[in-house]
């Protein structure tokens, strides 16, 4: 079995595209609207924001996209915005999906550990309008049912660039 792979992978050889050319110095590395943004956020704080992302009962979508901001295409931490892992830390909550019955507490307390001036960004449909959960014994619905929200950004998941710019207009 194993000679006939490796017999397969000499005939055939290496089949995987090129790697990309290098962009030539002094061009745009991302998208304009994606540096505009970063721009709009260094000048807003003139440092560097940390955030902390909550998980209050969403499938995950929201996540995704979220995550999807820390690639190179739009290399927030380049830009002086990170995630961290406490709230201590924190100078902005994103919570996503709806707040599960179990989770409410938790939330809460994120938010209490969160240091002034705090903001909230509600991300995704779920966390905005509760979504197809809505409100019931195990769910108590959008995040503001519990906390205080400065934004909300919808879609079903949002694109990540609509959590940037989410972020920036809580910053404002």
């Amino acid at each position: 079995m194993t000679w006939r792979i490796l017999r397969q992978i000499a005939r055939v050889g290496t089949i995987s595209e090129p790697a990309p050319e290098p962009a030539p110095a002094g061009a745009a590395s991302a998208d304009p609207a994606v540096e505009a943004i970063h721009r709009d956020i260094l000048a807003v704080l003139g440092r560097a924001v940390a955030i902390r992302a909550v998980d209050a009962g969403s499938c995950n979508g929201c996540e995704l996209e979220m995550h999807a901001l820390s690639n190179p295409y739009y290399n927030i931490e380049g830009m002086g915005i990170r995630f961290v892992a406490s709230p201590r830390h924190a100078d902005l909550l994103l919570v996503t999906g709806p707040v599960s019955a179990h989770m409410e507490a938790a939330v809460r307390r994120t938010w209490e550990a969160v240091p002034g001036p705090k903001r909230v960004v509600a991300v995704g449909d779920c966390g905005c309008t509760g979504g197809v959960f809505g409100e019931s014994y195990a769910s108590r619905g959008r995040v503001a049912n519990v906390l205080p929200v400065a934004v909300e950004v919808i879609g079903c998941p949002p694109p990540p660039l609509e959590i940037l710019r989410g972020i920036l207009a809580a910053l404002r």
